[in-house]
This record gives structure tokens, C-alpha cells and sequence, in this order.
């Protein structure tokens, strides 16, 4: 398996890479989670969002949507609609994901730390990148989340 990573905004993804992506997102969060909810927003429009795909043999096999400060959180960039398809879950893709996930907030807003609306589930997973829980656990779209911080530095407060 040979993937090749990419990260565009919006106005940069040709038509045919905004429907393949849009239609994993489809597939993993809608069907597969059997969770109707709206999956299209303006985010994915926004100037400073940034889609960060990477595909095998030209279809896109794990994605995460990079959202600026103050759009979705006050004061904090975000990483969401974080999916590896089910055929490639075995490849552990999803760690690498995250890492380029990461690096981009990093690289783009220095200054903001990171939080993310996480499946409940999927805590550990986030634990082992340096995110730090940071909310009991609430229901959103009939699946239970937690929030997660990844702090600029140790010695910010969550």
C-alpha cells in the first residue's frame, strides 16, 4: 500500500475529489454509524479549513477536516470528521492521520491549542497523540462524546 497524503481548502479540491471525500464521510458517518444527522456544513466552505486526505491507488482511504480558531471553538483550531474506511482500519493509518492532523494545526495557528468533540470510545486513541480529556461524557447525534485538548504546552490550563 503506497498512500499519498494532501491537504487543500475547499477551493482547491477538484469536483471529483470533493464528492470521493464527501462520500466516505457519507459512508462511515451516516451509514456505517447508522447516524442520520446533517454531515454537509458551511465549515467545509470556510476560507481556513483545510481537508487532509490520503489516498491509495487514487480513492481516499482516511480523512480529517483542520478548522481555524473561533469557528468551531473560542480560542481553539479543531480536527473533525476524522475516518480511516473500513478496508484500510487494519493498516493503522488512523495514527498517521492524526500526527499530519496535528502538525497542520501546529504549522498554521502556532498560538491555539487544539480541541476536539471525540467518540467516547476512541479516547485512548486520542490519549496516545497528547490529547487530555477535558469534559464528562455527553450525547451528540445519539453517539457519546468527550472533549479532548491538545495544549500549546504543558502549562495551559484546560
Amino acid at each position: 500500500m503506497m498512500l499519498k497524503w494532501h491537504c487543500k481548502l475547499f477551493d482547491e479540491l477538484s469536483l471529483h475529489e470533493l464528492y470521493d471525500l464527501l462520500k466516505i464521510r457519507t459512508d462511515v458517518f451516516v451509514v456505517e454509524q447508522n447516524c442520520p444527522y446533517p454531515e454537509l456544513d458551511n465549515i467545509d466552505k470556510h476560507s481556513e479549513t483545510k481537508h487532509l486526505f490520503a489516498l491509495d491507488k487514487d480513492k481516499p482511504v482516511a480523512y480529517a477536516r483542520i478548522i481555524a480558531p473561533e469557528i468551531s471553538y473560542p480560542s481553539h483550531s479543531s480536527i473533525g470528521r476524522v475516518l480511516v474506511v473500513e478496508e484500510h482500519r487494519q493498516y493503522k493509518i488512523g495514527h498517521g492521520l492524526i500526527d499530519r492532523a496535528i502538525d497542520v494545526c501546529r504549522n498554521t495557528w502556532p498560538t491555539s491549542s487544539i480541541k476536539i468533540g471525540a467518540q467516547s470510545h476512541l479516547e485512548n486513541f486520542y490519549q496516545s497523540h497528547g490529547f487530555m480529556t477535558s469534559s464528562a461524557p455527553y450525547m451528540e447525534d445519539g453517539i457519546e462524546h468527550i472533549s479532548m485538548l491538545l495544549p500549546i504546552s504543558k502549562k495551559e490550563d484546560l
